[in-house]
């Protein structure tokens, strides 16, 4: 009886043992599938940061070389007071 009883313990152990095993594998290849499509999403963040960094010092230059003109323009188009 004894002997009976540890085979099927054994039995029962090794074929739960088993399918955990598999569960748990199908659980890390989806958090790595999870971690490579975070890490390409986060790279797509990342160059849409880089664009909007890039057109915001376009901005910036060309507003700088508004002013300047608008500062070389001002002088020149004011008349003299006379009284």
């Amino acid at each position: 009886m004894r002997k009976t009883f540890a085979i099927a313990l054994m039995l029962a152990a090794s074929l739960g043992l088993a399918a955990c095993d598999k569960k748990s594998e199908d659980k890390a290849q989806d958090a790595n599938q999870h971690a490579e499509q975070a890490q390409q999403d986060m790279n797509k963040a990342q160059d849409k940061v880089n664009e909007a960094a890039k057109e915001n010092a376009e901005a910036a230059k060309a507003q700088a070389e508004s002013n300047e003109a608008a500062a070389k323009e001002a002088p020149a188009t004011e008349a003299p007071k006379t009284n």
